[in-house]
């Protein structure tokens, strides 16, 4: 079966939407710092860095003190981050992409994506359950066929949120 997206509008309660916020300016720092790191890595060395040596890393900035507040949102939304940069330089090194650039906090449209491990996205009646967000109310306009594998939370600057 192929893979099909489906786009629905979300209708988050206010402590899912600062909760939402708050995993849109984690995931662009966590892009942001690892995309400085691969610069000076490159400079310095001659490579970037790989998955494992971001992971590790990742795991050790969440246990320090000044970056603890990274454990507050999803995990997996993170590591989804730094795997996007992976695949930008691996884009970047391929073919005509050019390279990748830091996010903004400015862009009018803020967006993370999370993976569907151990069934933590599912519908459940009128309400998706997110992870971290717990059910969400959205508008079902027609049923989904097949698994979920991901959902991506989008912001945009008018106020509305959607998953895809």
């Amino acid at each position: 079966m192929p893979h099909k997206a489906y786009k629905f509008r979300l209708y988050p309660n206010k402590d899912q939407r600062a909760l939402i916020h708050q995993t849109h300016g984690h995931c662009r720092f966590v892009y942001n710092y690892f995309l400085e790191r691969w610069n000076t890595s490159y400079k310095e060395e001659g490579k970037g860095l790989d998955r494992s040596i971001m992971s590790k890393m990742l795991m050790k900035m969440k246990k320090q003190d000044d970056t603890a507040w990274l454990r507050n949102v999803d995990s997996v939304a993170l590591q989804a981050s730094y795997e996007n940069l992976m695949d930008a330089f691996k884009r970047f090194f391929k073919g005509p992409n050019k390279y990748p650039r830091f996010k903004s906090k400015k862009n009018p449209v803020q967006s993370y994506t999370t993976k569907n491990s151990h069934n933590c996205i599912a519908i459940v009646g009128n309400q998706m359950k997110l992870p971290k967000l717990g059910l969400v109310k959205f508008v079902k306009s027609r049923d989904i066929e097949g698994r979920i594998l991901k959902a991506t939370i989008k912001y945009n600057a008018s106020g509305t949120f959607y998953v895809s």
